[in-house]
C-alpha cells in the first residue's frame, strides 16, 4: 500500500513540473513569424578596398644584394591587393536605400549588396557617419521589402530582442536575447561620445555589424554596431545603435551626404559626492564645466567655468555622458532652456546651440616659486609666454605637500590651478588672498589644468 502511494505521489508531481514546465514554455515569445516575413528585407555586404601593404617591418638587407633587386623588397613597388570586409544591412525604403555600419563600408570601393533571394547588386554609398557609425547605401531597384524604425525611446530593460545577420560569412543566422541596459557610453577612438547605446545579451559576432535589432512587433529598434569580447567572439554583451538616432542620421544624410550635430563647446567632467557637496548639491549630479572654447556656443550663450548643467532641453542629465547625447541631436542653431547649479544657487539660462568645433589644446610649465602652507602647495606665477602658451590665466603647483589637502584632493606637481572655491585664480597674490578666506572643515571645489586638460576636484581644509 505504501508503495503503491509513493508511485501515485511521484506521478503527481511529474504531473505538477510537465504543466509548470508547458506554462512555463508558453511564456517565451514566439519568433517565428517574425523572422519569416522580416528577413527578406536583411541584406548580406561585402566590401572590398585595394591598397598595397602597410605596416612592414624594417628589413636591413644584405649590401651583396645587387641594386637591380632591391625594388622587390620596397612595399611601394608591391602590387595592390584586394582585401574584402562582410557585414549586414537592411533595407529602409522599397526604392533601395540601405542602412549599415560605417566600418562595414569605410574605404570600400566597391560594395555588393546580396537579397535572401540570392540577387546581387552593386550599392552607391551616399553617405557616412564615421562618429555614429552609420552608413547609407542604395541600389538601383524598386518594390523591395524593407523595415520601418521602432520608437527606441521607448525601448525597455527586459525587453525581448532579436537579431538577424551575417555572423562569420553565415547567412541569416538569427539569435535572441533582451535589452540588458539603455544609453550606454562607449566613448569612440576619437573620443566623442554621441550614440546611447542599447545593450543587449543577443549573440552578436563578427559579420552581424550593421543588421536589424527588432522588437517583438518587427520593427527595428536598434542597429548591431558593436560587441565586447576577449575572445573575439559573443560573450553576451554587445551594444546596438537606437533607431531615432539612426532615423536623424539617415535623414541628413539623404539630404546633404553629411550629418551635423549642435556643439556647445565645453569640457565636462563628473560630478562626484564630495564636489556635489562642495557645489551645494544634494547628491551627486550633471556635467560640471571645466573648460570652454574661447568664443564658442556655450560661452556665447552666458555658461561659464563652474556650472554644473542638469537638464538641457529639460532632459535630465543624470552624468557627464549624458550631456553629448542630449546636445548632438539638437541642430545648430536652436535655442534650448538649460537648468544649472552656479554657486550654490539653480539658474535656468537659454542656450544657442553651435555646430560642432575643436577643443583647445594647453600645455603646462614653471617659473620662480612662492609657499603656501595652508594647502601645503607651492605655487608660481607665470610668465606672458607661458600664460600665452596655455591658454589660461592661473598659478603653476611646483610642489605639494604629503598628506596636505592638496594631496588628499588629487593635485600633483605641474597642474596649473586655475580656480579656488567659486573664484577664478590668476596670480600667486589672488590665489593667498582667495586661499585664505576659505572656509575650514567644509569641501571647496577646485580647478586644474593637467597636461592640456581640466579638471575639478574637491578640497576641504580641516582645522
Amino acid at each position: 500500500m505504501r508503495l503503491k502511494q509513493f508511485y501515485q505521489n511521484v506521478f503527481g508531481l511529474l504531473l505538477m513540473l510537465s504543466v509548470a514546465s508547458i506554462v512555463h514554455a508558453g511564456s517565451f515569445p514566439e519568433f517565428t513569424d517574425l523572422i519569416e516575413k522580416k528577413s527578406p528585407a536583411v541584406v548580406k555586404i561585402t566590401a572590398e578596398t585595394k591598397g598595397r601593404p602597410t605596416g612592414q617591418p624594417d628589413v636591413e638587407l644584405p649590401e651583396n644584394i645587387p641594386e637591380i633587386f632591391r625594388h622587390f623588397f620596397d612595399p611601394r613597388q608591391m602590387p595592390e591587393r584586394n582585401a574584402r570586409a562582410t557585414g549586414s544591412g537592411f533595407l529602409i525604403s522599397d526604392d533601395g536605400y540601405i542602412l549599415t555600419n560605417n566600418h562595414v563600408v569605410e574605404n570600400a570601393t566597391d560594395v555588393t549588396v546580396r537579397l535572401i533571394d540570392r540577387r546581387e547588386y552593386d550599392a552607391k554609398i551616399i553617405g557616412t557617419d564615421p562618429q555614429s557609425d552609420l552608413a547609407l547605401l542604395k541600389i538601383k531597384e524598386k518594390k523591395l521589402p524593407f523595415l520601418k524604425f521602432a520608437d527606441s525611446d521607448e525601448a525597455r530593460v527586459g525587453e525581448w530582442v532579436l537579431a538577424i545577420g551575417s555572423p562569420f560569412g553565415l547567412d541569416y543566422s538569427v539569435s535572441a536575447g533582451i535589452i540588458s541596459a539603455i544609453g550606454r557610453s562607449i566613448p569612440s577612438e576619437g573620443n566623442q561620445n554621441y550614440v546611447p547605446f542599447i545593450q543587449t545579451d543577443v549573440a552578436i559576432n563578427p559579420g552581424n555589424s550593421g543588421g536589424p535589432l527588432f522588437n517583438l512587433d518587427g520593427d527595428v529598434v536598434g542597429i548591431n554596431s558593436q560587441i565586447y569580447t576577449r575572445s573575439g567572439g559573443s560573450i553576451g554583451l554587445s551594444f546596438a545603435i537606437p533607431s531615432n538616432l539612426a532615423n536623424d542620421v539617415v535623414e541628413q544624410l539623404k539630404d546633404k551626404g553629411r550629418v551635423d550635430r549642435g556643439w556647445l563647446g565645453v569640457v565636462i567632467q563628473d560630478v562626484d559626492k564630495d564636489l556635489a557637496l562642495s557645489f551645494g548639491l544634494k547628491k551627486p549630479e550633471g556635467a560640471l564645466i571645466a573648460q570652454m572654447e574661447p568664443n564658442g556656443p556655450a560661452e556665447k550663450s552666458g555658461l561659464k567655468v563652474g556650472d554644473i548643467i542638469l537638464k538641457f532641453n529639460n532632459r535630465s542629465i543624470n552624468t557627464s555622458s549624458d550631456l553629448p547625447h542630449a546636445v548632438g541631436p539638437t541642430r545648430a542653431g536652436s535655442t534650448v532652456p538649460v537648468l544649472i547649479m552656479r554657486k550654490g544657487k539653480k539658474v535656468t539660462l537659454d542656450v544657442t546651440v553651435g555646430t560642432r568645433g575643436k577643443a583647445s589644446e594647453t600645455i603646462a610649465a614653471s617659473v620662480p616659486e612662492n609657499v603656501d602652507t595652508r594647502l601645503g602647495l607651492v605655487v608660481e606665477d607665470m610668465t606672458a609666454e607661458i600664460r600665452k602658451s596655455v591658454g589660461v590665466e592661473g598659478v603653476i603647483i611646483k610642489q605639494v605637500s604629503d598628506n596636505s589637502p592638496a594631496a588628499i584632493a588629487g593635485l600633483e606637481p605641474g597642474d596649473i590651478l586655475v580656480q579656488l572655491g567659486f573664484d577664478e585664480v590668476d596670480s600667486v597674490k589672488s590665489f593667498r588672498k582667495i586661499e585664505k578666506s576659505l572656509p575650514a572643515n567644509r569641501p571647496q571645489p577646485i580647478r586644474v589644468v593637467r597636461r592640456g586638460a581640466p579638471l575639478f576636484r574637491s578640497i576641504i581644509i580641516e582645522e
